[in-house]
C-alpha cells in the first residue's frame, strides 16, 4: 500500500520514519478511513464505542510494546507517536482507547510489574485478548493525586483489601482488568494493584452526559472490601513516583494525540473551504479564510516539530518529565486554537456531526484536560526552570 505524506506535515517530519513503518501508517491509516471514519460520529452521537474495531486496531499493531515478553523491539518512539496521530486524526476516542491499553495500562506493567507480571498479561495486552483500564483518578482527587488519593489498600495475610472510588476511568465499563491504585494504609505510600473486574466488590458505572470523548467509556468505579492477591500486586510500584514514571510516557503519547486531532479537524477545515461556495467563489480564495488555515497549520507545524523531539529524546534515554510535560501543555494549547478556527470557518455548519469538525471541538476538550492539565504541566516545567516547586 502506497504511503503519502500528510499534506498537514508541511515540513515532512514523516519522512523520519523507515519504509516499514510507512507501510505500517498507509495501512493504519487506509482502516482508519474506511472502517473508522464512516462510523465514527454515529457511535460518537450514541455515546458507545465500537467494539468492533479493536481485533483489526491490535492486528495492525497499534498496541506496540517494546518488551521482551511480548515481541522484539520492532518500532521507534516516532513511530509510535505517529500511530497516536494517526488514531486521533479519524477519531480520539479510538486513539484514547489504545491510550489506555498501550500506554498507561501496558505502560504501568513494563515500569511496574515483576518478570512473571509482564510475562503474564503483556501478551495478551498486546493481541487485545485482554482489555485494560487505568483507575487512578478519583472522585475528589484529581490533579493533586500524589497527595490526595483515598483509595485504600491493606494487607491481610496474603492478600489485600482494597476500599474506596474512582472517576473517569476509561475502557472500565467493558475491561477484564483495571490497574488501580490505592494508598497503603501502613505506610502511607501509593501502591498499584491488577485487578480482575470479576472480583467481588468491583463495580464499574457508565458516566452518562459527558459531550466530549463521548464514544470513550469512562466510568465510576466502586471498591468495597475488593480481594487481590499479592501476587497481583505491581510488585516495583512502591510509591507514587513509580506512577510518575508512567504518566511520563503517556503524556508525551497524548501529546501526540493533540497534534491529530488538531490535524483532523483542519483537514476538514481545508476539504469545506475549498467546496463551500460564497458570493460566486471557493471561500478558500478569501483571505480571513487563509489566514486561519495558516494560523492553524502554524500551530501544527510547530506542534509536531516538539512531540518528534521528545520522541527521539524518548529513544535515546534522555526525556524527563518537564520535556513531556511541555509537550502535553503546548501541544493542547495550540490544539484548541485549531480546532476552534477550524469550526469557524463552516459558519453555522460547524455545530452539526455531518462536517466532524465538531466532533473534533468537543473531544479537544477532554484531551486538554486529562493526563495533567494544562496549569499543572505548566508548573511541572516551571520546577524545572526556577529549581522551586509552586505545587501549592
Amino acid at each position: 500500500m502506497a504511503f503519502e505524506r500528510l499534506a498537514a506535515d508541511f515540513y515532512g517530519f514523516e519522512d523520519e520514519l523507515t519504509d516499514r513503518e510507512k507501510e505500517a501508517i498507509a495501512e493504519l491509516r487506509d482502516y482508519l478511513e474506511t472502517e473508522v471514519r464512516p462510523i465514527a460520529n454515529d457511535y460518537w452521537a450514541r455515546a458507545e464505542f465500537p467494539r468492533q474495531v479493536i481485533p483489526e486496531l491490535h492486528r495492525l499493531g497499534t498496541v506496540s510494546f517494546a518488551w521482551d515478553e511480548t515481541r522484539p523491539f520492532e518500532n521507534s518512539a516516532v513511530f509510535r507517536g505517529f500511530v497516536a496521530l494517526e488514531l486521533a486524526r479519524v477519531d480520539a476516542s479510538v486513539a484514547t482507547y489504545v491510550g489506555v491499553q498501550n500506554g498507561l495500562v501496558a505502560g504501568t506493567l513494563s515500569a511496574c510489574g515483576s518478570p512473571e507480571q509482564r510475562a503474564e498479561w503483556l501478551p495478551k495486552l498486546a493481541a487485545g485478548e485482554v482489555v485494560g483500564a487505568f483507575g487512578l483518578t478519583e472522585p475528589l482527587s484529581g490533579s493533586d493525586s500524589a497527595q490526595g488519593l483515598r483509595t485504600t489498600a491493606e494487607r491481610q495475610g496474603d492478600e489485600w483489601v482494597i476500599n474506596g472510588a474512582k472517576r473517569w476511568i476509561g475502557n472500565a465499563t467493558f475491561s477484564d482488568i483495571t490497574v488501580i491504585w490505592a494508598k497503603d494504609v501502613a505506610d502511607g505510600q501509593v501502591k498499584g494493584f491488577i485487578v480482575p473486574t470479576t472480583t467481588p466488590g468491583y463495580r464499574a458505572t457508565k458516566i452518562e452526559g459527558k459531550q466530549a470523548l463521548r464514544s470513550v467509556q469512562n466510568a465510576d468505579i466502586a471498591l468495597e472490601d475488593v480481594r487481590v492477591p499479592e501476587r497481583l500486586r505491581l510488585q516495583h510500584a512502591n510509591s507514587f513516583r513509580d506512577t510518575a514514571k508512567v504518566l511520563r510516557a503517556t503524556r508525551a503519547e497524548v501529546a501526540w494525540a493533540a497534534v491529530g486531532l488538531a490535524i483532523g479537524a483542519y483537514e476538514a477545515a481545508v476539504k469545506y473551504a475549498g467546496e463551500r461556495i460564497q458570493f460566486g467563489k471557493p471561500i478558500a480564495s478569501h483571505q480571513l479564510v487563509q489566514d486561519l488555515l495558516a494560523k492553524s497549520l502554524g500551530n501544527i507545524t510547530s506542534s509536531l516539530a516538539l512531540v518528534v523531539q521528545v520522541s527521539r529524546m524518548l529513544e535515546n534515554g534522555t526525556q524527563r518529565d518537564e520535556h513531556s510535560a511541555l509537550a502535553k501543555a503546548f501541544t493542547t494549547s495550540r490544539m484548541r486554537e485549531v480546532v476552534a478556527w477550524s469550526r469557524e470557518i463552516f459558519g453555522g455548519n460547524g455545530i452539526v456531526l455531518d462536517y466532524d469538525v465538531v466532533r473534533f471541538f468537543n473531544d479537544a476538550e477532554a484531551v486538554y484536560s486529562y493526563e495533567g492539565t494544562r496549569e499543572m504541566n505548566t508548573l511541572i516545567v516551571g520546577r524545572a526552570i526556577t529549581g522551586l516547586a509552586a505545587f501549592v
